[in-house]
């Protein structure tokens, strides 16, 4: 099987764990890596000496190449995966996709002219607890979906590039775009800045789904607590899923409220239903290890990724409107179709 070579721009924080990763899948070779930062080139040098370093990202977009890896701030996305798309690459590009939703779209008209598969970043949809949740909503397990609420928070790590709402949110909102199968009609949203000056340290958002179904968001990086926590409320049974307890990571509780149509005084018209808790095996493999495989694989197969362009388009849409609310005070918005 021929290895797909990949050029990665961007191995910070976060980039990083995209190259462990790269580097290790068995069908994929990491042929350059590319970073504005000398000492981190230097950390990492001796760790991968089988890989090209540079300090300049057009170095990478002139390499043959089969794919190119974009893990750098947000603000850079847009041109680095036009001109990687416009040579011809496949492309994975982490999450916010861009920071316009027109930019957005540019990505995904060149991805569809020139073949290309175009990945986002979007970790949790591929997350096995996730994964485990969503098969237990397909099955009606938990019956009609009510509501569901998300919190994402921790001490640091304080950004300056971007808001908590576009660094932590993209990940909750394309869970829930994924648990519902919909899109919000309306979303609204309020933060504050403490750390600096028109960059929020924390936000709450609420997504109106049809129907009636509602999502609820905080995030913060200027919080006490590491929290990653996701309550799903059902007609018929409850989930919780936390992704800082590896070993009760899912939980399905059998509690709600049944209402009865006969019955003769008001204490008989709703009774509260206690079952059990049920902890489903959830068979751990690292998320980003799933992630980048499936990109290999869809670049192999010509499949179109889970996370593509498409989905991308449709968190960006939620992000854009999110940011709007935000900014008018949390006044709501609605999203056309």
């Amino acid at each position: 099987m021929r290895k797909v070579r990949i050029g990665q721009i961007g191995v910070g924080a976060w980039g990083r764990n995209l190259l462990r990763n790269f580097s290790n899948l068995p069908g994929s070779e990491v042929a350059i890596a590319c970073d504005t930062d000398p000492e981190v080139l230097q950390s990492l040098a001796h760790h991968y000496p089988e890989v090209r370093w540079t300090q300049d990202p057009e170095e990478v977009l002139r390499a043959e190449l089969d794919a190119v890896v974009v893990a750098t701030p947000p603000s850079t996305h847009y041109i680095l995966a036009k001109r990687a798309l416009e040579s011809g690459k496949h492309v994975f590009v982490e999450k916010p996709m861009t920071l316009k939703l027109e930019e957005a779209e540019d990505l995904v008209r060149i991805s569809q002219e020139k073949g290309r598969v175009l990945m986002v970043g979007h970790l949790m949809e591929y997350h096995p607890g996730v994964l485990k949740l969503k098969e237990y909503v397909d099955r009606g397990e938990l019956g009609e979906i009510y509501y569901l609420y998300a919190a994402r928070l921790n001490l640091g790590r304080v950004r300056r590039e971007e808001n908590a709402l576009w660094s932590f949110a993209p990940h909750d909102i394309s869970v829930a775009l994924m648990l519902l199968e919909a899109e919000p009609v309306r979303v609204t949203a309020v933060g504050e800045s403490y750390l600096q000056e028109g960059v929020e340290d924390v936000a709450f958002v609420t997504l109106h789904f049809p129907g009636g179904t509602m999502a609820h968001i905080h995030v913060s990086w200027l919080d006490p607590h590491k929290v990653r926590r996701l309550t799903v409320v059902g007609s018929r049974k409850m989930a919780v899923f936390d992704d800082t307890d590896p070993s009760e990571m899912l939980r399905i509780y059998d509690k709600g409220v049944d209402a009865s149509p006969d019955y003769r005084s008001y204490g008989e018209a709703f009774s509260i239903r206690w079952g059990d808790i049920t902890i489903p095996r959830v068979q751990m493999v690292e998320p980003l290890a799933l992630e980048c495989s499936h990109f290999l694989e869809c670049i192999r197969d010509g499949r179109t990724p889970k996370s593509d362009g498409m989905d991308g388009l449709r968190v960006l849409r939620v992000l854009e409107a999110c940011q709007r609310s935000l900014e008018n005070g949390g006044e709501p918005v609605a999203l056309g179709p």
